[in-house]
């Protein structure tokens, strides 16, 4: 996912594959998500909650009259006592409900690195977070071509959102992500883990999103379940601001 570099043609590099499918121009330097991800800045850290959406205020409701109180009816007949109705057959008592706990963030191990077998991904994971202002930081220098996840999302297995990131193409050429807008629904995408164990996702559906239209919710906000987002850029080139116009996102639910 390289907004600033599309490369012209250059020798392979560990990071990238040895095939071109087009042409991409030589920049120095290297962005992500421009635009996208800035959005993150509405601050999502872990599970926590998301940024509130606007609620329309409701219709105003029309008083009602309170009804003339009833006079009550005077009878010359006893009232007849209920009795309490007995019974042989003991209360069972009701046993209470234990929710289980949501796993806290820090509780699942770091993740170290991931592969999703259908597009031939197999990467170490950086751990990025914010840049000064705001926009999340992207892999670059020697580690250009290598995934990250952007460390103010859950860690892959809690509750949540994990964001894994990477670039489209770089200065080497092809990047990590260049096939992710071609996973199919249902691929497996495996985020290896710092304990030598491995969560697995199952693609549910792959969107491109214009730059000024990021669905920052969607993509970072709250989730009932273990989820993933892959996130890389997408759509043609821009050559006069020197960045792609979209984003590709991947949207992932936790394996059973």
């Amino acid at each position: 996912m390289s907004d600033d570099a599309r490369p012209e043609e250059a020798g392979t590099t560990p990071g990238s594959r040895a095939r071109r499918r087009r042409p991409v121009l030589l920049v120095a330097a290297v962005a992500l998500l421009v635009g996208g991800v800035a959005a993150v800045a509405v601050g999502v850290a872990g599970q926590q909650s998301a940024p509130p959406s606007a609620v329309e205020s409701p219709t105003p409701v029309e008083p009602v009259e309170t009804p003339s109180p009833v006079e009550p009816v005077e009878t010359d007949e006893p009232t007849t006592p209920v009795e309490p109705v007995e019974t042989d057959e003991p209360t069972t008592p009701v046993e209470p409900v234990e929710t289980p706990p949501v796993e806290a963030t820090a509780a699942q191990p770091l993740p170290t690195e991931v592969s999703i077998p259908s597009i031939d991904v197999a990467s170490d994971l950086l751990h990025l977070g914010l840049n000064a202002d705001g926009t999340v930081a992207v892999p670059e220098g020697d580690d250009v071509d290598t995934a990250a996840w952007f460390d103010g999302s859950p860690r892959p297995g809690a509750v949540g959102p994990a964001v894994i990131e990477g670039h489209v193409d770089s200065v080497n050429g092809e990047s990590v992500f260049y096939d992710l807008a071609t996973v199919e629904p249902g691929a497996t995408i495996d985020v290896g883990r710092e304990d030598g164990s491995t969560v697995s996702y199952v693609v549910d559906r792959v969107e491109q999103y214009p730059k000024n239209e990021f669905p920052t919710l969607a993509v970072y906000g709250n989730t009932e379940s273990p989820e993933l987002r892959v996130i890389t850029c997408g759509g043609s080139w821009d050559p006069e601001i020197g960045h792609y116009r979209d984003n590709t996102v991947v949207y992932a639910h936790l394996a059973e």
